[in-house]
């Protein structure tokens, strides 16, 4: 079995890149409308790498912070047990600090 590319917070909601945390994708959306909004984000992301002009970009980045929303990763959050988002912020000034200092080094 194969470790994740990246350290998982213990209950799913963001994985750790460079010490920072990034909210991770809805667990309960359908395969199917997962896998739709992924596609997209990839053809949007491709976009933005192609565009040719300012608006073709413009429009582009719009379209990947739509997936990105409707996958749950920006936004509102997709739990609701009030616990606060703490999407791009170091794990060491939030409540994940114990589990961070405990992460093997790298």
């Amino acid at each position: 079995m194969t470790r994740p590319p990246y350290p998982v917070t213990p209950d799913g909601r963001y994985f750790l890149v460079k010490n920072r945390l990034w909210r991770c994708s809805n667990p309960a959306l359908p395969v199917a409308e997962r896998a739709a909004h992924v596609k997209e984000l990839m053809q949007a992301r491709a976009a933005v790498k192609n565009a040719k002009t300012d608006a073709a970009v413009k429009d582009a980045r719009r379209r990947v912070h739509t997936a990105k929303v409707a996958l749950g990763e920006r936004g509102p959050v997709w739990w609701n047990d009030g616990a606060p988002d703490v999407n791009r912020h170091h794990p060491k000034n939030t409540a994940y600090a114990d589990w961070w200092r405990g992460l093997p080094p790298d």
